[in-house]
């Protein structure tokens, strides 16, 4: 059988290192909400997602799920799934 997956809006962020990203997807609240964020070393986060914790490398984008959750795409695989809707 096939299947197609059903079309939603989703909402995401493109890391690229700065603190404003880190506002945009709630890092200030890390111990809550499952990510883990250095202060020492702004290049590295890690997302606690419902696979396990996953690294997001510069250019990846932070989608937030269905349910709430986050997790990383990488930009190739986000363009070939994703379009744009709006602001």
């Amino acid at each position: 059988m096939k299947y197609r997956k059903k079309p939603i809006v989703i909402e995401a962020t493109q890391w690229d290192e700065s603190e404003k990203t880190l506002k945009e997807i709630g890092c200030g609240f890390a111990s809550k909400s499952g990510y883990t964020y250095r202060p020492d070393e702004c290049t590295r986060l890690i997302i606690k997602t419902l696979e396990g914790s996953m690294n997001v490398s510069k250019g990846d984008w932070i989608i937030k799920g269905i349910k709430g959750e986050f997790y990383p795409c990488k930009p190739d695989i986000f363009e070939a799934t994703y379009d744009k809707v709006g602001d």
